[in-house]
Formats: structure tokens, C-alpha cells, sequence
């Protein structure tokens, strides 16, 4: 009986676990990041240290981490009409989704750079953003839209006066009800028509005026939309052909009187990523809408708005960058294998300080830009430089995130596939940016724009580089070809990615090179801007590089 007993006892114990890290959680995300940290005190937000801290605490609990798994395991689902018939277009989100929407907006991402300006505001508010970023990308698509509506609205200022003030309130309210009964709302957005795209001066969705034209008028919107990002948003700025040329309007979800707005939702996209948000196809069905802005001046209107989301974009994928690296790290220094920790092996080494570079140059050229964010209401060569870099900056960083997010993913190897790590969320999150808000070919287009319209941009963007000259000689060099590049102009629209991509790398390598950790920035020149070394793979850094250091200076705490 005894033997038996022994025998089975022996049997059930099939294996412990071992070798395998514990969950990266319970860890303060902000004070981890070196690199961040040192961007927000140089970049004037110093003073927001203690505020960040805490929200560091809260981005790295558990409890955090585990709702951006639950919203994204439970997909928002569209009902059209109640079960009695009545049309309402309502989308229905997990808990988890409400929750991390309520987070964001009472800590004041979408609104605390408007309502408390100040040196640094658009600095402390960025670096919030690169935080909630990391836990969960999808919902901070209405977050950004919500933030990004402010400059639009304001040049229509009575429209701005009756919504401002709870589009700006820290009040999280997902009911479907008209915006009068709540005390905050969120903002989305509706350009594209499927036979247009980016080209958004195809589009046919006409306005219909209800009596006086022009702007601050009511008219009637009556078309489609292909892409309605988050249209459970209480209002959208959209764009529609009014008899004086296409024009930028504010269409809310409920009419004046209370009764339900025809912005008729047709099906949900079925999206590769951004999975917890949702994007539809609507039709507008004589929508009440009011003219923001100069009619026929609707693009210029509304590239106030997209501006500002694709700085976010920066945000969003230099937090996904981060959180890619830091899954990497952290499992490599918890995992050994042919006799030694994975993080001390000098392969891995080298693609391990490889994405921490990657993410370091990504995080210092988006604080840079917030930083200047700030300045620009002062400051022409700030407004100047916000103008280029974001076009840069957003097609290099977004452009760089999905090969980043895979080489991360097989640093953890088979369980990094698996879909109860985060890293395939944060594949499939990796393009989003990069496509939405303006793709990489309409951002060079707009790099180009800027070059030839405002000269005085590109003498800014030079400026900024040129503070780091005489510094690093690999640095120098590269700037060369850069400007050897400008002065070409023979089809420069067929070499526009080649140019912005120097634009880029030469701007983070004068951030790096000025105000990076040495190690990191001499790594960044070694492999990003000297000799042959081309960066499409990760992990071919040369010799040289002091990649301990690197590693070690971007663990995050917790490992």
C-alpha cells in the first residue's frame, strides 16, 4: 500500500517550473525609464516629477496591466437598433475598456496641457501618454482625438464656447445619451470615404446649409464615412462639401433638441490591431452638423486636429518601443540557456542594447518635440520645429516600431507568440500608427510641403541639429550628406523617404549625442549613421559598443 502510495505520489509530481521569469508587474513604469525621466527634466517638466511617479505606480500595477488584457480579449460589439426596433447605434465595450478610458481622462491626458499651460505641460501630459501607452494603445485613440480637437475648435470660438469646457473636463461618461446630460465628452473624427483615402478632397459626403451659411452655421451632412474612429465619441469634426468648397464641421451624436442624430453606423471594422477600439463605417443621413471654421477651408481646419494626433502617434509608438524592450529585458534576465543568463551572452547582448537604442532615440526626438510644443506659442523656430519634426518624427518612429515589436517578441522566443504575453498586442498594435493619421508616403509628401513653403522650417530643423556639431565626426559626416541631400532637388519626391529618414536619424543622433547617456549615443552613431551599417536588422551593432551598460541602464526595476 505504501509502494502505491509512493508511486503515485511520484507520478503526479510531473515537473516544477523553473527557468521562467515572473510577470514584468507591481513595478513603477516612470521611475524605471531612465530615459525618460531625464527627457522630462530637461525638457522643463522637472516640476511634474511627483505627479509622474504616481502615475508610474499606477501604469505598472496589476491591476492595470491586467484590464488592457480584458479589453482587448472582449471586442466592442454594435447593436443598430434596440430590441423594440428603435434605431441606436450603440457600441457596447468591455468594463475593462471604461476603466482604462476613466484613468486616462481623470488623470488628465487628454486635457491638463489646455487647462494648466505652463512651461512643460505638453512635456508632463507626452509623458503620461508614453506611459498609458504601454498598458493599453487602442483606447488612447479617443483620448488623443478628444485632446486633438481643442486648436480646431478654436478657430470657430462660440462652437469652442459651448463645448470646450466638457471636452476639457476630467469627467469620463460612456453613456449614449446627449452631450447636455454629462458633465465630460470625448471628440472622434470622420475624413476618409472609401473612394478617397488620404485624399481627402475626393470626398462627396455633402452639406446642406439649414439656413444662413457659413461659419457657426447649422447644415445637413449626407454621405458616408469609411473610418469613423471611436463612434461612441459624443461629437466629430468631419468634413463635407458645402456649396463654397469642402469644409470642416462638428457633427454631435444627438441633435440640438434632443433627439437622435442620423449618423448611422453600418458595420465595425474588423481590425488586425487597435482591437479594444472601435473604428465603423457610417452613413450620415441628413446629420445635424455646425460649420467650424472658413468654408471651403476645411482641410487647413482639420490638420489642426491631425497635427496633434500625429504627435501622438510619436507618443504611442515610442510606449509600445518601450514596453517591447522592457518584455525583452526583463525575460532575458530572468532566463538562462546553454549555461548562462540569456541577458550576460554576447549575442543577445547585442540585440538587447540594439532595441533599448532604438527606444532611447525614439523617446528623446518625441520630447523634444512636446518640449517645443510648449515653447512654440513664443517661440517661431519652436513652432518652426515642431512643424518639421512632427512629419519626421512620425514616419521614422512609427515607421521603425513593427520591426522593433518582432525582433522583441524573439528575444522571448515561443512564448512571446503566445497570446497571453503581450507581445503579439503589441505586433499588431506596431503599424496602426504608421498607416493611420497620415502613412509614411503622406508624411514625406507634407516633409516636402513644408520644405518648399516654409523655408524658414528647414533652417529651424538645421539649427536644432547643428547644436551638436563638432561633438561626435560621425555625427558631422552624416548631417553633410543630409544637406547634400536637401540641395539636390532632382526628383526629390521619388528619394523622400531617403531624405526624411536622414532628417530623422540626424535629429535623434544631436539629441543623443547632446543630452543621451554617452554609451547610447556613441552606440547610435557606431550603428546608425558611421559606415556601412544599415540598421535593417537588429542586433548588428559593431564592435565597440559598451552594451552591458546599455542593458543595465534600461532594465526595468522590477527585474
Amino acid at each position: 500500500m505504501n509502494d502505491i502510495q509512493f508511486k503515485t505520489s511520484y507520478l503526479a509530481e510531473t515537473h516544477e517550473v523553473q527557468n521562467q521569469p515572473q510577470p514584468l508587474q507591481d513595478y513603477n513604469v516612470y521611475l524605471q525609464d531612465l530615459a525618460l525621466r531625464e527627457a522630462v527634466a530637461r525638457e522643463d517638466g522637472a516640476w511634474a516629477e511627483g505627479e509622474l511617479q504616481g502615475f508610474g505606480v499606477l501604469a505598472g500595477s496589476q491591476e492595470m496591466i491586467e484590464l488592457g488584457f480584458q479589453a482587448n480579449e472582449n471586442k466592442p460589439i454594435l447593436h443598430t437598433h434596440d430590441r423594440y426596433g428603435r434605431r441606436v447605434d450603440e457600441v457596447r465595450f468591455h468594463p475593462a475598456y471604461h476603466r482604462l478610458m476613466q484613468v486616462s481622462i481623470e488623470h488628465g491626458l487628454h486635457a491638463s496641457h489646455w487647462t494648466h499651460p505652463r512651461p512643460g505641460a505638453q512635456v508632463a501630459r507626452a509623458a503620461k501618454f508614453y506611459m498609458q501607452s504601454q498598458v493599453e494603445a487602442a483606447h488612447c485613440c479617443p483620448i488623443t482625438m478628444t485632446s486633438a480637437a481643442i486648436p480646431a475648435l478654436r478657430l470657430q470660438p462660440d462652437v469652442a464656447s459651448q463645448w470646450e469646457s466638457k471636452i476639457l473636463a476630467p469627467h469620463y461618461d460612456h453613456r449614449n445619451v446627449p452631450a447636455d446630460d454629462k458633465m465630460g465628452v470625448t471628440i472622434g473624427m470622420a475624413m476618409t470615404e472609401k473612394q478617397g483615402g488620404s485624399d481627402v478632397r475626393a470626398n462627396t459626403t455633402r452639406a446642406y446649409p439649414l439656413g444662413a451659411e457659413g461659419p457657426g452655421q447649422a447644415y445637413e451632412l449626407v454621405g458616408h464615412k469609411y473610418f469613423v474612429s471611436a463612434p461612441m465619441c459624443d461629437a466629430f469634426l468631419v468634413l463635407a462639401q458645402a456649396p463654397g468648397g469642402l469644409s470642416c464641421f462638428l457633427l454631435p451624436r444627438w441633435r440640438p433638441d434632443g433627439s437622435k442624430n442620423p449618423l448611422q453606423i453600418q458595420r465595425l471594422k474588423n481590425k488586425m490591431g487597435n482591437v479594444a477600439n472601435a473604428s465603423s463605417e457610417t452613413e450620415l443621413r441628413g446629420a445635424w452638423a455646425v460649420m467650424v471654421g472658413e468654408e471651403g477651408r476645411g482641410v487647413a481646419t482639420i490638420l489642426k486636429m491631425v497635427s496633434m494626433t500625429r504627435f501622438d502617434c510619436m507618443i504611442g509608438s515610442s510606449g509600445g518601443m518601450r514596453q517591447a524592450a522592457v518584455q525583452a529585458l526583463h525575460h532575458c534576465a530572468h532566463r538562462s540557456a546553454f549555461g548562462k543568463i540569456l541577458s550576460q551572452q554576447p549575442l543577445m547582448q547585442n540585440v538587447l542594447a540594439d532595441l533599448v537604442i532604438e527606444t532611447e532615440a525614439a523617446v528623446a526626438m518625441t520630447m523634444r518635440i512636446a518640449g517645443a510644443l510648449d515653447r512654440s506659442t513664443n517661440s517661431e523656430a519652436e513652432h518652426m520645429l515642431v512643424r518639421v519634426g512632427t512629419a519626421v518624427g512620425k514616419y521614422w518612429i512609427c515607421k521603425r516600431t513593427p520591426g522593433h515589436a518582432y525582433e522583441a517578441m524573439e528575444c522571448i522566443g515561443g512564448s512571446g507568440v503566445m497570446e497571453d504575453c503581450i507581445m503579439p498586442r503589441l505586433l499588431r498594435e506596431s503599424p496602426v500608427n504608421s498607416i493611420w493619421e497620415g502613412s509614411g508616403n503622406v508624411q514625406c509628401l507634407d516633409m516636402l510641403r513644408a520644405m518648399g513653403k516654409s523655408p524658414e522650417s528647414v533652417a529651424a530643423f538645421m539649427a536644432e541639429v547643428s547644436q551638436a556639431s563638432g561633438a561626435d565626426k560621425r555625427l558631422d559626416q552624416y548631417v553633410a550628406q543630409m544637406q547634400r541631400e536637401f540641395a539636390d532637388l532632382a526628383d526629390i519626391e521619388y528619394r523622400a523617404r531617403r531624405v526624411v529618414e536622414k532628417m530623422a536619424l540626424a535629429l535623434q543622433g544631436s539629441l543623443l549625442v547632446r543630452h543621451g547617456d554617452p554609451a547610447v549615443a556613441d552606440a547610435f552613431c557606431a550603428s546608425r549613421l558611421a559606415g556601412d551599417n544599415s540598421g535593417l536588422v537588429y542586433g548588428s551593432l559593431p564592435r565597440g559598443v559598451d552594451c552591458g551598460a546599455i542593458i543595465r541602464r534600461a532594465l526595468p526595476m522590477a527585474a
